[in-house]
């Protein structure tokens, strides 16, 4: 399985996976444009994607859908509720072939199972993905609003993840923002800081193979204090990442699981 993440923050969030029977693109932040240019770099093509995956509502995760859907030609995989509130965000313009999942079940792309987790984020019905091709598990988890016990009942049958780890605490206590908006951050329908994204990653298996690091914020948080606040935690065994805010980040494979026993107990 091949992760290229195009962009992560709040200007904007697309990940492109290639699970190596389908070939997805999650959330529509960015413009086609962006997608197309960012997977030309990295030797891949839009025209590759089989399908959109919608995590949520807000504008940095929908923004360009309706543009991407028609040029792509390809279905929205999106909650019911997720698709209303998007109506009312963003001019979608017409769109088609959309597919509905809903938030705690499974559905399948092709040969891709991709389970779903309900979050906490203040999204209507937000949820982070955790993607299975019979070969590795790939968790795709942002804006969780914070740590719940799914998180941490799941991350240990994963061979890699890309997560939030939004803020700094020490950094969002000292900002400029107002009390509503530091409460709104660090609340349970906020983001996970890089505390609390370390404390999830120290729960993981000695199978997992990397976990890129997402959505930092531009204003409290820095790549350089996220991976001295994980190392601090983790060590320096565990290959970490920190996703771009404006640019794609470089390419991740993720090998052939050699946790299959564990996944196996834990889901039959």
């Amino acid at each position: 399985m091949d992760v290229l993440c195009l962009q992560s923050g709040s200007s904007g969030n697309c990940v492109f996976v290639d699970t190596g029977s389908e070939c997805l693109l999650f959330d529509a932040g960015i413009s086609f444009r962006k997608v197309q240019t960012r997977l030309n770099e990295a030797g891949r093509d839009a025209s590759e994607i089989d399908a959109i995956v919608i995590s949520h509502e807000h504008r940095d995760h929908i923004g360009c859908l309706g543009v991407l859907n028609r040029k792509l030609n390809v279905p929205i995989h999106i909650s019911r509720r997720t698709l209303r509130a998007t109506e009312h965000r963003v001019p979608l313009g017409p769109v088609q072939d959309i597919q509905h999942f809903v938030p705690g079940e499974t559905f399948t792309v092709g040969e891709t199972s991709i389970e779903t987790m309900p979050t906490p984020h203040d999204g209507v019905d937000g949820a982070a993905f955790t993607l299975d091709n019979g070969c590795s598990r790939f968790g795709l988890w942002t804006d969780l609003g914070c740590v719940f016990d799914d998180l941490l009942a799941s991350v240990n049958t994963l061979d890699a993840l890309l997560i939030e780890s939004n803020y700094d605490e020490g950094m969002l206590a000292a900002s400029a923002y107002p009390d509503f908006l530091r409460d709104r951050i660090s609340g349970s329908g906020g983001h996970i800081s890089n505390r609390e994204a370390a404390e999830v990653i120290s729960h993981a298996s000695e199978h997992l193979q990397w976990a890129c690091l997402a959505h930092l914020s531009d204003e409290n948080n820095d790549p350089d204090v996220t991976l001295r606040t994980h190392r601090e935690c983790l060590g320096d065994q565990l290959h970490l990442i920190c996703a771009d805010r404006y640019l794609a980040t470089q390419p991740l494979r993720i090998s052939p699981s050699k946790n299959l026993k564990l996944t196996q107990q834990m889901f039959f």
